[in-house]
């Protein structure tokens, strides 16, 4: 059965007769059953006068969904909502109506007697037309839930944002490191018009274009950042030697905080070099540097490698503009010295941890032996999906791994052990209870080193100023177990280790000090407490009052040291000249011809207050109660506007 369509209503006088030949023998869709004879009574016939036009009524479109449903003839675009209905009216008589093919209102279509104009603004305002709800998605905005990082949701708003979507999905391809045919999968396809419909994605071959231009755009932005001569940046650099094609490659990474206060972290070079000699790394670290147009390059961050050393000595001669003559300029890798002291004390020969290390390499050797063990587990009860780890000897921390999990697992070794006949024959000997009590030991004294090594190693924050707290709960760590049984043999080779490094004030970079006093919570108090805990545990023979008075010239020596940096950033930013530096640079005209006299009044002897940077403000200034959520980056954020040079 077809309906009527819209160019049936109409018509120009020729076409009425066709049209009632066609209309008698259809049976159009009504709302009341009314019989076929009452229905051909009551059928009103179609006007012969042509319709006229409405001025307020959209042009006519030709598009080809129209001249698909009026065979080629141009209508209003209304009428390609609708579907044409009849209604059978109170008087009986059914008149000629349409229905929207969207929300299913009905309206009056007579041709005599309604227009278009009903229609039309119907067409409008339909709320379950797709094109008026993307017009209003387009003007409204929509509320959304956003979770924030500390667990907390909130409510914003959202809207389509074609620029977000094609930046979010370019990181999906690169930090993701999906494959750019990905994106013509029809599942990720599916997700995507599941998530927003509206989105349009991208051919593979443009989305490949698209990662290299966001590449440039992103380079050249980076490259005017570090070109201006007010930014400071802090590197990090490591080389090695791929196992499997034994090529040498170097990676360099920049740390800034930019203008808002917000750390940032840019790998600004990874290649291929030549050798692993000290003077060429320098010269490509070098050319790098000067390829970004860096201009102030304040610290190096490397390991212990005899070859860095070298570097850096290559580099200070290249910056002559460094602090202090690039004494500082070398800042040791606390993760990595963490990890040379703990692979002096695993070094030892343990009794208890050598034989879980071959018990584990035992049941790991076979396939069957995995499966039994892991039965084992459930059999004994224990509610976990961990299982026994490998162990590699240039990872410290896989035989730590190694030996947590043997010993949340131990009752099932047990199990295993009476179960499993072979398991004794074949191992010298298998652990007790008194080799997973000495294995508990070890894991509690590992695991302060796991944790500072991960605390160490974040890169979204900011670090140095809590170098020095963690360096001496290191030292703290050792002491208190350096009188347990098991342990007095390898602490002292580890203590010796950690003084090789942290165990001298000289050695340590005067940045390290300086960011503690810049630490609003921590200031001149945890630096002059830090300093008495140096000397107390380097010199147990000296009195408390020589050990406070050693601290206090050492912490005089950190603050004349830090107001000598201060005056190189206020001859650099402070143009204008700070008020009170304008005071006491001013020269006072004396009435006297004393010159003693004269120079007393020039130094600002008179006014001591005048002569107070707002470097000494803050560090007088009254410290700010510590807490474990306190940011350090929002604070001077905040306070940047007090104290604008020290910020």
């Amino acid at each position: 059965m077809q309906k009527p369509n819209s160019s049936n209503w109409i018509n120009t006088e020729d076409e009425t007769q066709d049209y009632e030949d066609d209309f008698i023998g259809e049976t159009p869709p009504v709302i009341n059953n009314i019989s076929d004879e009452s229905r051909k009574e009551d059928m009103p016939k179609p006007s012969p006068k042509k319709r006229k036009r409405n001025g307020g009524v959209p042009k006519p479109i030709t598009s080809k969904r129209d001249r698909a449903r009026n065979n080629g003839k141009e209508t209003a675009p209304c009428w390609v909502e609708f579907e044409s209905v009849w209604i059978v009216e109170d008087d009986g008589v059914g008149r000629k109506s349409v229905e929207c093919i969207h929300c299913h209102t009905i309206l009056k279509a007579d041709t005599d007697r309604n227009g278009t104009s009903n229609k039309n603004k119907h067409w409008r305002n339909c709320k379950l037309n797709p094109e008026n709800k993307e017009k209003n998605d387009k003007k409204q905005a929509k509320l959304n839930f956003k979770k924030e990082p500390n667990g907390e949701t909130s409510v914003q708003t959202w809207k389509h944002d074609d620029t977000r979507i094609k930046r979010a999905l370019l990181g999906l391809f690169t930090v993701g490191e999906l494959p750019f045919k990905y994106v013509e999968n029809e599942a990720f396809i599916e997700y995507t018009n599941a998530l927003n419909g509206r989105v349009i994605l991208p051919s593979r071959h443009k989305i490949s274009r698209d990662v290299g231009k966001f590449y440039l755009d992103e380079r050249n932005k980076l490259l005017k950042y570090f070109s201006n001569a007010n930014t400071v940046v802090h590197l990090t650099t490591d080389t090695w030697t791929s196992s499997c094609k034994k090529v040498n490659y170097m990676v360099v990474t920049a740390h800034f905080i930019d203008d808002e206060w917000v750390m940032h972290k840019r790998v600004i070079n990874f290649r291929e070099i030549d050798t692993h000699k000290g003077e060429e790394i320098g010269r490509e670290l070098l050319a790098c540097i000067h390829g970004w147009g860096m201009k102030n390059v304040m610290s190096m961050t490397v390991d212990n490698a005899t070859s860095n050393d070298t570097t850096i000595e290559f580099l200070v001669k290249m910056f002559p503009t460094i602090y202090d003559g690039g004494k500082h300029f070398h800042i040791r890798c606390m993760a990595h010295i963490l990890n040379l002291i703990v692979k002096v004390g695993l070094k030892y020969h343990n009794y208890h941890v050598e034989c879980v290390q071959k018990v584990v390499k035992y049941i790991r050797g076979s396939t069957q032996r995995i499966k039994k063990f892991k039965k084992t587990i459930k059999d004994v009860g224990l509610e976990t999906k961990k299982f026994l780890c490998g162990d590699s000897r240039t990872r410290w921390n896989s035989t730590f791994e190694l030996l947590k999990t043997a010993y949340e697992l131990w009752e099932a070794f047990v199990e295993f052990g009476i179960k499993e006949k072979s398991y004794e024959k074949d191992l010298q000997r298998v652990p007790d209870r008194l080799d997973f009590e000495a294995i508990k030991e070890m894991v509690d004294f590992l695991e302060k080193f796991k944790t500072k090594t991960e605390n160490v190693s974040a890169s979204t924050k900011p670090l140095v100023h809590r170098l020095i707290r963690e360096i001496l709960d290191v030292n703290l760590h050792l002491k208190k177990w350096s009188t347990k049984v098991n342990f007095v043999h390898l602490i002292p080779d580890m203590k010796d280790k950690y003084d090789k490094y942290w165990g001298d004030y000289a050695k340590m970079s005067d940045y390290v000090y300086f960011a503690i006093l810049l630490d609003p919570t921590m200031k001149s108090q945890l630096l002059l407490y830090t300093f008495k805990e140096m000397i107390g545990s380097k010199n147990e023979k000296l009195s408390k009052s020589e050990i406070e008075l050693k601290a206090y010239e050492m912490l005089y020596e950190v603050e004349r040291k830090i107001e000598k940096f201060f005056k190189t950033y206020v001859e650099k930013y402070d143009m204008g000249g700070s008020s009170q530096q304008q005071s006491s640079q001013q020269v006072v005209d004396c009435d006297d011809d004393n010159d003693f006299f004269g120079n007393f009044l020039n130094s600002g002897g008179d006014n001591s207050d005048a002569l107070e940077n707002e470097l000494i403000i803050y560090l007088k200034k009254p410290r700010v109660t510590y807490n474990k959520s306190f940011d350090i980056l929002s604070w001077w954020k905040l306070n940047g506007l007090r104290f604008p040079i020290v910020a």
